[in-house]
């Protein structure tokens, strides 16, 4: 008796981790699905909007500007930030805020990105902590499934932020 009860309790223990490695490897390599929060990308995204990510982008090196991505924030690594693409590396980009008069340039250095908020006025972004290594990047949204109303692929950005491709030649 006591060897079938252990019997049971082993196989529901391999079943337990067989299922948590599974789960594991598609929220790390295939995608998940986030809550927003925060008014950062506003209006693109909203507090408490639901967005589903994927992450094959983030390893095949194919985000692009202009996609939106979940990222570990440079000031906090326990905390994931979402934020829009602005430069790659190479590219020149504006480092000021929008109400700045004299503005300012700078160009993101390899293995990094430039990730600022649809919200200009109420976002910490690389115009706070500076270019963002590539490394931090979890995965590109491309979805929005809550509020209902708002389902659908995820608009460009509101602002004219997005610079034309202005690489560094090496």
């Amino acid at each position: 008796m006591l060897q079938g009860v252990l019997g049971k309790m082993l196989g529901f223990l391999g079943c337990t981790v067989q299922y948590g490695c599974i789960a594991h490897c598609a929220f790390e390599y295939l995608g998940e699905i986030v809550v927003c929060s925060g008014p950062s990308m506003e209006p693109t995204i909203r507090s408490y909007d639901v967005v589903i990510s994927e992450n094959l982008s983030r390893h095949f090196y194919s985000i692009q500007k202009g996609d939106i991505v979940i990222a570990k924030s440079p000031n906090d690594p326990r905390t994931n930030i979402c934020k829009r693409v602005i430069g790659l590396e190479g590219d020149k980009v504006c480092v000021s805020d929008p109400s700045d008069l004299l503005k300012k340039h700078s160009y993101v250095p390899k293995g990094h990105v430039w990730l600022e908020g649809d919200n200009l006025k109420n976002s910490t972004d690389s115009r706070c902590y500076g270019p963002v290594p590539y490394a931090l990047i979890r995965g590109r949204i491309f979805l929005k499934i809550w509020p209902l109303k708002a389902f659908g692929f995820l608009q460009d950005s509101p602002n004219s932020r997005i610079p034309r491709d202005n690489k560094v030649n090496d």
